[in-house]
């Protein structure tokens, strides 16, 4: 495996620009596989080993031979430039740990939605609460060779919308999990310039309509 933990020197006190994404999905789809792949530290993670005392609460299809879980959340770091440092929380995946999405969610420019293409409906609550609170989010799949799906297939199974990103990676990969971050930066880019040039319009507008004669009342 590709990792890029390494023993870096801390943070540089000149850093003031903290950028929050969070990677989120369903139990054992490699969201801390992905922090652990791309972070410059040596990521904080909450792992424990699983028991039998989980059978009953866990949804352990497709992941019998998963052995631990995350039960708080991952924490990796990314130095983007002298400035500006990217933030990555992986979210844990069990039913029982998704009161903790919200607050997650909570400051973050913009999500990751891991999926396994075997387990699609494991994602749909996480694409669910990421529309609720209007985060923009990019979709990943990772790879565990699974059936093949055509990229319009998954769309229809997960309901995304034409202009939701949706691409493949391999979260064990380091260059792969990057790819999935520039994705997710390049589309937050473009909604970025979407919504500004929408607002100029609006103000290129208004003031149109100021600057109009106002037509004399008839006689």
């Amino acid at each position: 495996m590709d990792s890029a933990t390494s023993d870096r020197a801390a943070l540089s006190d000149t850093a003031d620009n903290g950028l929050k994404i969070v990677v989120v999905g369903g139990f054992g789809v490699g969201k801390t596989t992905m922090v652990r792949s791309v972070s410059e530290i040596r990521p904080l993670n909450t792992e424990e080993t699983m028991t039998r005392a989980g059978e009953a609460v866990d949804h352990l299809d497709g992941v019998q031979a998963k052995t631990s879980t995350t039960v708080a959340f991952d924490f990796g770091r990314i130095t983007l430039d002298a400035r500006s440092v990217l933030y990555l929380f992986g979210a844990p995946g069990q039913e029982r740990f998704w009161f903790l999405w919200d607050r997650l969610f909570s400051g973050t420019l913009g999500a990751v939605v891991l999926v396994d293409t075997r387990r699609l409906a494991d994602s749909w609550y996480a694409i669910d609460r990421l529309e609720h609170h209007g985060t923009p989010f990019i979709v990943a799949c990772n790879d565990f060779g699974g059936p093949l799906h055509s990229e319009q297939q998954i769309r229809e199974a997960l309901d995304l919308a034409d202009d939701v990103p949706l691409v493949e990676c391999d979260a064990r990969d380091r260059s792969s999990s990057k790819y999935v971050l520039i994705t997710l930066v390049e589309h937050l880019a473009a909604l970025s310039a979407a919504r500004l040039s929408a607002a100029e319009a609006a103000v290129s507008e208004a003031a149109l309509a100021a600057a109009a004669p106002t037509p004399e009342p008839a006689p």
